[in-house]
C-alpha cells in the first residue's frame, strides 16, 4: 500500500523519518533544507537516495541502517507515521451495473484493447456505476462525474496515476460504448507531473546482469538491457524473433499492436546460444516449466534478486533496464532517432526525456568559461 509524507506541517528544525512496514523496501525521510551539515552525512552514507518529486530522502530498509540513522541524528529527529490509502470496500454489483459493464467489455474487446486495459477499466467503472446506481448513466453531467473523481480524491487519496485511469476509463464509456460527443467528457485532470525516469549507471547495470549464476535467469537480464525491451516483449520473444543473419530482434504486436526492430548485441547473441544448446526452448524463447510463456512474476523475482544481492538502486524495476539502455546509447553518441526506432516511440519527444537524465559534469560539457579562459589566453599569447 502506497505511503505519503505531507510536508505541510513538518519542522523546518528537525529531521522527520518516516516509519517504515516491516516489508518496506526503503526508510523515507524529509531533511529540512537548513540542516545542510546533516544532509551532508546522509548523502555520504551507502544506499541514501534523493527523491525529487516527493523531496525525500531515502535508505534501504534495514536494522543496521535504523540504528545508524538514530545515531546520526541523535536529538534532532522525530519519527511520523505515513498516511495510507484507504482500500475501497468491496460492493455487490447491481444488475444495471453488471449489463453496464458487459456492454462496455463488449465494446473494448471488439476495439481490440489490451487485457490489462480491459481489466483496468472495468474496476474503475464498477464503482463508478454503483455511485450512480439511482441515475441514468446516460444523462450524467460532466459536472457529475468531476465531483466524483473529486470525492475519489479525498476520500480514498488515490495517486494522479489512478485518477487519470479513472477518467480514461469513464471518458471510454461514455465516447465508445455510448457513443457520446467526445468533448462533452473533456474530464479535468491533475497537472502532469515532469517525473523523470530511474536510470543505473553503467557499473551497476554491469553489477545487476551479471549477478545471477543461473545462465536462464543472466540471459534474461541481458536480453532486457541490450535490447530495451518491456518486460511483456521480453515474455514475447519466440525463438524465430532472433534474427542472428539480419542482426536484429523482431518485437512482434508491441506496445500500441505495432511490430518493430531493435538491436541484436553480438554479446547477447553469444550467451544465446550457449543459453539455446542448455535448454532448447521449443517455441517461446524464454518458456516456463510447464514449456508455456515465462511470467513476469518470476521475471520481476529474478530482477529483485538481481538488485539486492548487486547492491544496486533499490527503487530500480525491470522497466529500469529499458530507461538505463536508452540513456547510455544518448550518452555514447547514438543518433536520436535510431534510439527512438529501437524503443518504439511514436514521437521523439517521448524519447527525448532521456536527454534530461544525463550526466552534466566538467567531463561531459565544457563551460563556456573555461572556452572563454582559452580563447583569452590564446589572444594573449
Amino acid at each position: 500500500m502506497q505511503q505519503t509524507l505531507s510536508h505541510t506541517r513538518l519542522p523546518k528544525d528537525r529531521i522527520t523519518i518516516m516509519s517504515a512496514p516491516p516489508k518496506a523496501s526503503r526508510i523515507k525521510l524529509y531533511i529540512p533544507y537548513a540542516m545542510q551539515p546533516e544532509r551532508e552525512a546522509f548523502k555520504k552514507l551507502d544506499g541514501s537516495f534523493y527523491h525529487p518529486n516527493q523531496k525525500l530522502w531515502s535508505i534501504i530498509n534495514t536494522v543496521e541502517n535504523k540504528v545508524l540513522l538514530q545515531k546520526i541524528f541523535a536529538g534532532k529527529y522525530q519519527v511520523q507515521q505515513a498516511t495510507k490509502a484507504i482500500a475501497k470496500k468491496k460492493i455487490a454489483l447491481s444488475s444495471k451495473a453488471q449489463d453496464a459493464l458487459l456492454a462496455n467489455l463488449k465494446t473494448l474487446t471488439l476495439k481490440g484493447m489490451s487485457q490489462h486495459t480491459i481489466n483496468s477499466y472495468q474496476s474503475c467503472l464498477a464503482h463508478y456505476f454503483t455511485h450512480f446506481e439511482n441515475k441514468t448513466l446516460a444523462k450524467i453531467s460532466k459536472a457529475e462525474i468531476e465531483d466524483y473523481v473529486y470525492e475519489q480524491i479525498k476520500t480514498y487519496r488515490i495517486s494522479e496515476q489512478k485518477q487519470n485511469q479513472i477518467i480514461n476509463a469513464i471518458k471510454s464509456y461514455y465516447e465508445h460504448t455510448l457513443g457520446k460527443d467526445r468533448t462533452k467528457y473533456n474530464i479535468k485532470r491533475p497537472k502532469k507531473s515532469e517525473t523523470l525516469p530511474n536510470v543505473l549507471s553503467e557499473a551497476e547495470v554491469m553489477r545487476l546482469i551479471n549477478q545471477p549464476s543461473n545462465l536462464k535467469h543472466k540471459t534474461i537480464l541481458y536480453t532486457l538491457y541490450s535490447a530495451g525491451l518491456r518486460l511483456g516483449e521480453l515474455l514475447n520473444l519466440r525463438t524465430q524473433d532472433i534474427r542472428s543473419d539480419d542482426g536484429y530482434i523482431n518485437i512482434k504486436g508491441a506496445k500500441g499492436k505495432k511490430d518493430r526492430q531493435t538491436v541484436l548485441s553480438p554479446v547477447l547473441l553469444d550467451l544465446l546460444r550457449t543459453y539455446y544448446r542448455e535448454y532448447k526452448p521449443s517455441y517461446w524463447l524464454f518458456e516456463g516449466q510447464t514449456g508455456g510463456k515465462y511470467s513476469a512474476k518470476s521475471v520481476q523475482n529474478i530482477f529483485r534478486k538481481a538488485v539486492q544481492e548487486s547492491g544496486c538502486n533499490a527503487w530500480a524495476t525491470p522497466h529500469t533496464l529499458r530507461h538505463s539502455f536508452a540513456t547510455h546509447l544518448m550518452q555514447a553518441g547514438t543518433n536520436l532517432r535510431y534510439i527512438q526506432k529501437a524503443l518504439g516511440h511514436t514521437s521523439s519527444k517521448t524519447t527525448e526525456i532521456y536527454t534530461h537524465v544525463l550526466n552534466i559534469n566538467n567531463k561531459s560539457v565544457e563551460s563556456p568559461l573555461d572556452i572563454l579562459m582559452k580563447k583569452h589566453k590564446f589572444e594573449k599569447e
